[in-house]
C-alpha cells in the first residue's frame, strides 16, 4: 500500500505552514468562483419560476396549486438521479459530471419558454430536477476531495452563498426582463426570462469541459511541491478521523445517516418555501411590480448570502458544527413564524420576518455538510451526500405543493408559513438532542 508521508514536526514550522496556507488560497480562487458561477446558474434556472409565477400564472390561467406542484416536482427527479449521477462522479471524475449537468439544465431552462399546458410544466420541472440532480451534492464530494475537514465549512460556505447572491441577481433580472422585454418577439416576459437565464449555462457547459481539474495530484497549476503538500494534508486529515465506513450498502443500515436525512429534510422544507413562494410573500403584502419584488427578495438574500459565510467561518475557526447548525435552523423557524404573524398586520415586519428567515435557514446549510465526512468516506460519503440531500429535498417536492394547495384553499400563505416553521424547528431540536452522540464518537471523545 502507498502511504504519503506527513510533515515531521521538525519541518512543520512556519514556512511550510504558510506555504500550505498559500496552496490553500490558490486552490480556492481557481475553485470556489468558477462553482460559485455555476451555483448561480443552477440556482436562478431553478427558481426563476418564482418570479415568473407573477404574471405567467395569469397568462395561461393556472392555479397556486398548478404551480406549487411543478415547482416542486423538480425535487422527485433529484431523487430519482442524485445517488447515481454522484457515484458516477467518483467514477468518471467532475469535469465530466458537471459538464453533462450544466448542459441539460440549461437546454430544459430554455425549452420552459414554450410551456402551455400543465403536463408539458411539470414534465420539464422534472427533467429539470433530473439534469441538475447531482450537482450540488457532487460539488460537495468535489470540495472534499481538496480541502480536509477543518478547512471545508469556509469552502461549503463560500461556495454555497452562491444561492444568495443568486437570490440577488435573479429577482431583479427576473423583473426586468418581464416588464422590459414583455411583447418583443410576439413573447411574453416570463418567455425571455427563460431564454436569456438559460443561454448561459450552456455555454457554461462548454467553459467546464475545459477548465475543471478532477483531483489534485492532476492540477498541473499546482508545482509538484504544492501538490505534494496537499496530498500530505489531506492524508493527515484522513488519518485525524480514523475509521469511516467506506461502504454505501453497509452505511444504509447506520442510523446516523438516516437521522441527518431527517434533520436536512426540515431545513429543505424551509428553504424550499422561502425560494418559491418568497415573492407570493411580497406580493401578499402588497408589492406588485414584479422589478420592485425582485429588488426586495434581492436585499434578502444579500443578507442570506452573508450569513452563510459567516456561519461558515464561524464554524471552521471554533472548529464546530453541530451548534453552528442548529441555532441557524431554529433561526430560520422564527423567522417563518414571526412572517406568518405579521403578513397580514405590518409588510415591513413580514419583510423583515421573512430575511430573518432567509439568513436563518441558509447559514443552516452549509455547516450541515460538515457532519457526514465524520463517520462516511469513500464510496459511502459518494453515495451518502447524494443519498442525503436527494431524500431530504423530497421536502423540496412537498412543501411548495402544500402551500400552493393551503394557498388556493384559504387565499393567503400565512398557515403554510405557520406548518413550514415547525417543521424547520424540529432540525434545531434533532440536532440538539441526538447528533452530539455520534459526532463526539466519530471524534474519539
Amino acid at each position: 500500500m502507498t502511504t504519503i508521508p506527513l510533515p515531521s514536526p521538525a519541518v512543520a514550522g512556519t514556512g511550510p505552514t504558510n506555504d500550505l496556507d498559500a496552496t490553500y488560497r490558490k486552490i480556492t480562487w481557481r475553485l470556489i468562483p468558477f462553482l460559485f458561477v455555476l451555483w448561480v446558474l443552477a440556482w436562478i434556472d431553478r427558481v426563476n419560476i418564482g418570479f415568473v409565477k407573477l404574471t405567467m400564472l395569469d397568462d395561461l390561467k393556472w392555479s397556486d396549486s398548478i404551480y406549487g406542484l411543478g415547482a416542486g416536482i423538480f425535487f422527485l427527479g433529484y431523487f430519482f438521479f442524485e445517488v447515481p449521477s454522484n457515484l458516477l462522479l467518483q467514477r468518471i471524475g467532475a469535469r465530466k459530471t458537471i459538464t453533462r449537468i450544466c448542459m441539460g439544465w440549461g437546454i430544459v431552462c430554455v425549452l420552459m419558454m414554450f410551456v402551455k399546458t400543465p403536463a408539458m410544466f411539470y414534465f420539464l420541472r422534472f427533467l429539470m430536477g433530473v439534469f441538475e440532480a447531482g450537482f450540488y451534492p457532487g460539488v460537495i464530494l468535489y470540495l472534499t476531495y481538496w480541502y480536509p475537514s477543518e478547512r471545508r465549512a469556509k469552502a461549503f460556505g463560500m461556495f454555497m452563498s452562491a444561492s444568495g447572491v443568486a437570490g440577488v441577481i435573479g429577482g431583479p433580472l427576473a423583473g426586468t426582463l418581464m416588464t422590459s422585454l414583455h411583447g418583443v418577439n410576439g413573447w411574453a416576459g416570463w418567455q425571455w426570462v427563460f431564454l436569456v437565464e438559460g443561454v448561459p449555462s450552456i455555454i457554461a457547459a462548454v467553459v467546464t469541459w475545459y477548465y475543471l481539474t478532477d483531483r489534485p495530484q492532476q492540477a498541473k497549476w499546482l508545482s509538484p511541491a504544492q501538490r505534494q503538500l496537499i496530498e500530505a494534508d489531506l492524508a493527515r486529515d484522513r488519518a485525524s478521523l480514523g475509521h469511516r465506513e467506506e461502504s454505501l450498502l453497509a452505511s444504509l443500515k447506520d442510523g446516523r445517516l438516516w437521522l441527518l436525512i431527517l434533520v436536512f429534510f426540515c431545513v429543505i422544507a424551509a428553504n424550499s418555501s422561502l425560494t418559491f413562494f418568497g415573492p407570493s410573500v411580497v406580493k401578499e403584502v402588497g408589492f406588485t411590480d414584479p422589478a420592485t419584488v425582485g429588488w426586495i427578495m434581492a436585499l434578502s438574500y444579500l443578507f442570506g448570502a452573508i450569513g452563510m459565510v459567516i456561519n461558515g467561518l464561524h464554524s471552521d475557526h471554533s472548529k464546530e458544527a453541530r451548534l453552528h447548525c442548529a441555532f441557524a435552523a431554529a433561526l430560520g423557524a422564527v423567522g417563518l413564524l414571526c412572517t406568518s404573524l405579521f403578513i397580514s398586520v405590518s409588510p415591513v415586519l413580514a419583510l423583515v420576518a421573512q430575511t430573518v428567515a432567509i439568513i436563518g435557514t441558509m447559514s443552516a446549510i452549509p455547516v450541515f455538510w460538515q457532519l457526514p465526512g465524520r463517520f462516511l468516506a469513500g464510496a459511502a460519503a459518494a453515495g451518502g451526500v447524494a443519498l442525503i440531500n436527494s431524500i431530504a429535498n423530497l421536502a423540496g417536492f412537498g412543501a411548495p405543493a402544500m402551500l400552493g394547495f393551503i394557498k388556493t384553499q384559504t387565499g393567503g400563505l400565512a398557515p403554510g408559513l405557520l406548518i413550514v416553521a415547525a417543521v424547520e424547528v424540529c432540525a434545531a431540536i434533532l440536532i440538539l438532542l441526538f447528533v452530539p452522540r455520534f459526532v463526539n464518537k466519530a471524534a474519539g471523545k
